[in-house]
């Protein structure tokens, strides 16, 4: 498995940068984020939002200290973006946070997911955080396969709990220790 330090030329090559998030990144941000809302299972809202949920959602992230990364091309457009929140809103799930990847459409598969993926989980070491969880609808594979190399290990699976163009969806549970700390 690869880290974060071995990034860099894979991101020369690609001519991609990662980065946190800016205010002037929110509009490509919400392309992407509707794009899946209108096009895929990949999150779970019927309900396309604007720029300004977008703004309220990126300053959430920024009050909790959590990151919103973004990979960008050369002509600084948004071409996926990555972040994380908390897993549970109870104390006791405070070293527990869920991820959150999106590529835009003609990125897929060229190592963008995977690569912000890469440096989300070095902020989530930083910060302390204990284990990051993610839960992806089950027919995703590329997102399954992805997730599964960067060391998360399927934890279980839950039917029927969402539906979507009008079928229901089934949520596959994967986790990765960030860390072998015995005690928080």
């Amino acid at each position: 498995m690869s880290t974060a330090n071995d990034l860099e030329p894979f991101l020369k090559e690609l001519n991609v940068q990662i980065r946190d998030a800016l205010d002037a990144d929110l509009e490509g941000i919400l392309q992407i984020y509707n794009d899946a809302v209108r096009n895929s299972t990949a999150i779970w809202n019927d309900r396309l939002v604007d720029l300004d949920e977008r703004r309220t959602w990126l300053a959430e992230r920024h009050a909790q200290g959590y990151p919103v990364l973004v990979a960008v091309d050369e002509r600084q457009q948004v071409i996926g973006y990555a972040s994380f929140a908390p897993w549970r809103p109870h104390d006791g799930f405070r070293h527990t946070v869920e991820n959150s990847v999106y590529v835009r459409p003609d990125q897929r598969g060229s190592g963008v997911g995977r690569s912000l993926m890469l440096t989300l989980i070095e902020r989530a070491r930083q910060l302390g955080k204990h284990v990051m969880v993610a839960a992806i609808e089950s027919e995703n594979r590329a997102s399954v396969h992805m997730h599964q190399q960067l060391g998360f290990m399927h934890v279980g699976q839950m039917r029927q709990v969402g539906c979507k163009f009008d079928r229901w969806l089934d949520l596959t549970l994967m986790q990765l220790n960030l860390n072998r700390t015995s005690a928080p």
